[in-house]
C-alpha cells in the first residue's frame, strides 16, 4: 500500500512541476511551433519523470532538481540564442528558401531533407494548388511553410467584387525527380506525347531534367528543373 501511496504522491507533484516547467519552456508557443531544442528539452523532461513515477526505489527529490535545473538550463539557451547568431546557427535550423518564383529550389529542398510530397503536402494545407502563384516559399525552422504569393493573386477578391467562385484549377504532380508519372496521365487523361511537347517548348528534351512538373487538366503546366550543375551530371 505504501507503494501506491508514493507513486500517488510523485504523479502529483511531478506533474504540477512538469506543468509549470513546460510552460516555463514553451511560454504561449503551441507544440508544432517549437524549436529543436526545446523540443528535446521536453522530451527529456518526459524520460526523467516518466522513471521517477515508474520505479519507486529511485529517489524523488534528485528528479525533482533535475526537472528544475533542465527548466533553467533552457531558459539560459533560449536567451543566449536570442543573442547570439552564431549560436542560434550551430543549435537552431535557419530559415529556407524552397520556392522562388513559382519554381522549386531543388539544391535548398535536398539541404532540408524534405521530399517532393512533403512540399506538396504543405501546400495543401495551406490551401495552394498551383504553385505558379507563389513568389517565395520558405520552409521556417520549426517545419512549417510560410508563403508569399505573387501580387496579382493577393489583390482584390472574388468577394470584393460580388462573384461567385469557380471550380478550383487543381494541378497534379507528372514529374518527380526526373520520373514521369503515367499512372496520374491516365487519370488526368493527358498523353505522354502532349507533355513532352510542353517540355520540349521550354527547351527540355529528357524527363531526367526536371526536379519537378505538374499540370492541370487545362493544360497549365509548371516545371522546376534541377539547377543547372546538378543537372548536367544526368545528362
Amino acid at each position: 500500500m505504501e507503494v501506491y501511496v508514493t507513486i500517488f504522491f510523485r504523479i502529483l507533484t511531478i506533474m504540477i512541476l512538469l506543468l509549470f516547467s513546460t510552460i516555463f519552456i514553451m511560454g504561449k508557443r503551441p507544440i508544432g511551433e517549437l524549436p529543436v531544442f526545446d523540443f528535446l528539452s521536453i522530451i527529456v523532461l518526459g524520460a526523467i519523470v516518466g522513471a521517477d513515477i515508474a520505479d519507486p526505489n529511485i529517489e524523488h527529490m534528485p528528479t525533482v532538481f533535475a526537472v528544475i535545473l533542465l527548466a533553467l538550463f533552457q531558459r539560459l539557451v533560449s536567451h543566449s540564442i536570442m543573442k547570439s547568431n552564431k549560436l542560434r546557427k550551430i543549435i537552431s535550423f535557419e530559415p529556407t528558401v524552397i520556392i522562388e518564383n513559382g519554381k522549386l529550389i531543388q539544391k535548398n529542398i535536398n539541404k532540408i531533407n524534405y521530399s517532393i510530397d512533403d512540399i506538396l503536402m504543405l501546400l495543401r494545407e495551406k490551401d495552394v494548388f498551383d504553385m505558379s502563384v507563389i513568389h517565395y516559399g520558405i520552409i521556417e525552422s520549426n517545419g512549417n511553410i510560410s508563403i508569399l504569393k505573387k501580387r496579382k493573386y493577393k489583390s482584390i477578391t472574388l468577394k470584393d467584387m460580388n462573384l461567385e467562385s469557380s471550380e478550383a484549377n487543381i494541378y497534379y504532380s507528372i514529374i518527380i525527380d526526373g520520373k514521369l508519372q503515367r499512372e496520374k496521365l491516365k487519370e488526368i487523361e493527358i498523353s505522354e506525347k502532349e507533355i513532352f511537347h510542353k517540355l520540349q517548348g521550354q527547351g527540355i528534351n529528357k524527363y531526367s531534367e526536371v526536379f519537378y512538373a505538374s499540370i492541370s487538366k487545362d493544360g497549365e503546366i509548371n516545371i522546376s528543373t534541377y539547377n543547372e550543375n546538378e543537372r548536367k551530371g544526368l545528362l
